[in-house]
């Protein structure tokens, strides 16, 4: 594996929060720190020493299991010690505050923390009142910027640059923190974003932002390089914001017969768990054109040159 040591010495972060912060030249490095990472993967033994006698403590509020065995992965190929805890089992269930849980763990000498919560926000609290880095694994409706990076390092990966790409974004934007980081990090790096669900789902608002917004999907597809389909967030909706499931796949599911519009090299992405039959026919999404296992693989990657980037060497 070429060795990043020399690209830490332009990071200047202990944490992860998000991307709407980062520059686009911040985002290209962890791109180009990722594939320095990708490496390791290829090998026989997939280990380095890079975060030897460190600490991670995965720590979700909010359930998931994709995530956070991605960041447990990530961390025991770096030689990092790691503990997980869940709300579940944690003192917050005792009335505990998330500061004063975070704290203990910094006094059992924690280096990093990575943070599932549902309040927007949590993360941020968390950074500025601890020296351990925080690294944002999704908060709320407001970002999870490693699914962020780990999308476009896919894109990147499969078309060779990201400028100039229409990328379109399908589904529940509204309740979407994937969407979000995705939106920041693509239009940062000169990529045309076109957000596209129904207009609840999708308000106008979004095109402050700098993206298009459509409600006709077979208007988009046939000019689309990139499709992100994402999962309908039932949890974080009330009833009246989403049609029938039936109706929403006739709307703005991707069939096989609607993936016809699209050109033979569009990459058709989804970040998972994927409701199949709802927002992406199965046959599409096992399809040629899918990268979706891609984006697993990768993901891995990328999170681990964000966890040596944020807790790694300092400069």
């Amino acid at each position: 594996m070429r060795s990043p040591n020399h690209m830490t010495m332009r990071w200047n972060r202990k944490d992860l929060l998000g991307l709407r912060e980062l520059s686009a030249e911040e985002i290209g490095f962890v791109l180009e720190t990722t594939d320095a990472f990708k490496q390791v993967g290829t090998r026989e033994i997939k280990k380095v020493p890079a975060l030897r006698g460190r600490t991670l403590v995965n720590f979700f509020v909010e359930p998931s299991t994709r995530t956070r065995t991605s960041f447990e992965l990530a961390a025991f190929r770096l030689s990092a010690d790691v503990i997980n805890i869940s709300a579940s089992t944690s003192s917050l269930t005792k009335g505990e505050t998330l500061k004063d849980t975070a704290r203990n763990l910094e006094a059992l000498h924690a280096d990093i923390l990575v943070l599932r919560h549902s309040s927007a926000g949590a993360p941020q609290f968390l950074a500025q009142r601890l020296k351990s880095s925080v690294i944002n694994a999704g908060d709320g409706a407001h970002e999870h910027p490693t699914q962020g990076l780990l999308d476009i390092y896919t894109i990147r990966e499969k078309r060779g640059k990201i400028a100039g790409l229409n990328v379109a974004i399908v589904g529940d934007i509204l309740f979407s923190r994937v969407a979000r980081s995705n939106i920041f990090g693509l239009t940062k790096l000169g990529a045309n974003v076109t957000l596209v669900g129904p207009s609840t789902l999708v308000p106008r608002e979004f095109e402050k932002l700098g993206v298009k917004v459509s409600y006709k999907i077979d208007d988009v597809l046939p000019q689309a390089d990139v499709v992100n389909l994402l999962r309908i967030q039932h949890e974080r909706q009330r009833k009246e914001y989403f049609p029938g499931i039936g109706e929403y796949t006739t709307l703005f599911g991707l069939t096989k017969e609607r993936a016809k519009l699209l050109k033979p090299e569009c990459l058709v992405m989804h970040p998972g768990p994927i409701n199949r039959g709802v927002e992406i026919d199965s046959e599409v999404a096992d399809g040629l054109q899918s990268v979706i296992l891609d984006q697993v693989t990768n993901g891995l990657a990328v999170r681990m040159a964000v966890l040596y980037l944020c807790g790694g060497i300092s400069t």
